[in-house]
Order: structure tokens, then sequence, then C-alpha cells
């Protein structure tokens, strides 16, 4: 078992705190100068080079002025976590456009604290990763993610009107990742992870959302996230063939941690509270949700894919991706395949 806590069980129970403005966590992390300069991953050169030309401005890419009606449903109501369910035909039509407008915020709310995570992460990585063309790439990221950071704030603030506070499971993930002194630990934590993951589910919202300031949004941020995985794995791809056994089990565990925990972690607890509606069976219910189970599965399409590539997808592991009903993504497109698809899109922008 790695040192990080077991965190295999169906639902972990975490209590639902308040958001602090101001959070100060203590991280050893080791400062590695390169006075070398050698141009040795021309892989990775390549991709910051990319990186560069991909850069856009907020302010002048997004149609910020354009409208949203709250009261229109912005995605498929069938996708609703209780849909079908008691709870959900007992609602009136203003209570589930309530509680459709909680949802929107409590989603997109959670994608402006993962992005935030993912921008101290990136920093550290600058400070941590031993070759120059890895630093190169990771300071684009900080770019990168400053400006995702931006564009979801913004959005909730001036589109939705409120936020939600960080999920207990997210933070947890965020804390592991950025509290773990090795640079690998956090390429794999954050770069496969937890960006794997969203790039799965923004290719999901982009293609059920209606409204065209998102769609465009996402679009965008999608262009970035290609590129943060495929950093992820070129880092890694090669990193783990003569690593120790254990030390190979040790990153095996936390991906299945992670996993787990990324899998709770969209069972809405902090939105059962908020509208008084009854918690543990609400989250049983979304746990149940034939739609919400394919949508769960569907956030590692990409995440799978890229630890079969890294090598750490052991019998064991695969017996635990089974569990989770996640292992059938082994054999789905490479994430270098959405880079390179998601780059040629990029002058077919949305309208």
């Amino acid at each position: 078992m790695s040192k990080h806590s077991d965190l295999s069980a169906e639902i972990i129970e975490m209590p639902i705190g308040r958001e602090m403005p101001i959070e100060t966590l203590e991280a050893r992390l080791d400062v590695t100068y390169n006075w070398g300069y050698e141009k040795s991953r021309q892989d990775l050169r390549d991709l910051y080079k990319k990186a560069q030309r991909s850069q856009w401005q907020p302010d002048i890419t997004l149609p910020w002025a354009t409208p949203v009606d709250l009261e229109k449903p912005q995605y498929p109501e069938e996708l609703f976590p209780l849909h079908g369910s008691d709870i959900y035909r007992r609602m009136t039509e203003p209570e589930k456009t309530r509680l459709a407008q909680e949802m929107f915020s409590w989603i997109l709310s959670q994608f402006l604290h993962g992005e935030q995570g993912a921008l101290l992460a990136a920093s550290q990585l600058v400070v941590s990763v031993p070759d120059m063309d890895s630093k190169y790439y990771a300071s684009t990221q900080v770019f990168d993610e400053g400006r995702h950071v931006e564009v979801y704030d913004r959005y909730l603030h001036e589109k939705i009107g409120f936020s939600y506070p960080i999920s207990p499971y997210l933070k947890k993930l965020l804390d592991l990742i950025l509290t773990d002194s090795r640079w690998d630990m956090k390429l794999l934590g954050m770069q496969i992870m937890v960006e794997g993951l969203a790039l799965a589910a923004f290719g999901m919202i982009r293609a059920q959302t209606n409204e065209p300031l998102l769609k465009k949004l996402t679009h965008y941020v999608m262009l970035d996230e290609a590129r943060h995985v495929a950093y992820g794995v070129l880092s890694l791809r090669n990193h783990y063939n003569d690593m120790k056994e254990a030390d190979k089990l040790e990153r095996e565990d936390f991906i299945y941690e992670a996993a787990v925990l990324m899998r709770n972690r969209f069972l809405y607890d902090q939105v059962w509270e908020k509208v008084g509606l009854p918690v543990a069976e609400c989250k049983q219910i979304a746990l149940d949700s034939m739609s919400q189970q394919l949508f769960r599965q569907m956030l590692f399409s990409k995440i799978v894919p890229a630890v079969k590539r890294m090598g750490l997808l052991s019998d064991r592991q695969r017996h635990r991706f089974e569990d989770l009903g996640i292992l059938h993504f082994e054999s789905w497109a490479d994430p270098f395949e959405d880079l390179e698809r998601e780059t040629a899109d990029a002058d077919q922008l949305v309208a």
C-alpha cells in the first residue's frame, strides 16, 4: 500500500467545509537548476513551440457580451443525476430549474478550483523538473492555467452570479499532488489524472451545451488541455521502465486512489445540501444512475490509455480498473491523437 490513505471505499464520507479565502499548505519541493541548458528533449521542445503558437487572449477571443439565459437548461435533462427518481418526479418545474442552475454553477466551480490547482502544480514543475525542455514547456502551462482560472471565474461571477466551494474530494487530491515532493508524482497526479479527466469532461460539455459563450470558452480551454496531457505522457512514458517494483506499485496505488476520489467527486454532495435534499439518498441515486455511470466512466477515457502507455497498467491495476468500469478504455485513442485533432480544428471554431 502506498503512503497515501486508502481511498478504495465505494463512497467516502467527507465533511462539507466552508471555503476559506486564503489557505496555506506546507509543502517540500526540491529546486532544480539546470546550468547546461541542453536541448535533450526534442519532443518537449516541439510541444513548447506549439504552445507558443497557440496562445489566446480571453478579452479578445471570447464573446463576453453574449447573454446567458439561466432559465434554460444548459445540458439535456436526461443527464441530471436525479432524473427518473421519485425525488425528481416530485419536484415542481421552478424547483427543477433552480436545481439545474445549482448543478451548472457547481460543475463550473469545480473546473475553476481544479484550474487553480493546476496553476500551482505547473509552477512547481518549473521549479522541480530536471531538464530544460520540460521547464520551458511547464512555463507555458503556468500561463495557460492562469488564463483558465480567469475565464471560469469571470463566467461564474458575470454570467451565473454565484459559485461553490471546492469539492472535498477534489481538494484532497490537489493537496496530495501539491504536497508531494517528487516531480514525477506531480506530473502523474496533475497532467495525467486531473488534466486527463478535465479534457474528457470538457469534450462532453462542448458536445452537449447549446450556450455559445460556454461552448467557445470550452473549445479554447481544450486546445490547452490537450497539450497539458501530452506533456505528462511525453515526460513519463519511459520514466517508469527501470523503476523498482515497489516504487511502481506506489504510483499504481496513487493512480487508483486518485481515480476513486475523482469518481466520488461527481456525487454532488454540496448541491444536495444547499437545496435541502437528503444528501445520502441523492448521492446513492447519482451513484446508481445509468446516465451518471456512463458520464463518470467517460471521464476516464483519456486517462486509461495514458496510464497504459506509461507502463502502469499491470494485471493488478487492470482488475481495479475493471471494478471501476473503466478498463475498456485501454484501447481508446492516445492523448496525442487528441492533441493533433484539437490543434487541427483550431481554425474551425464554433460560431
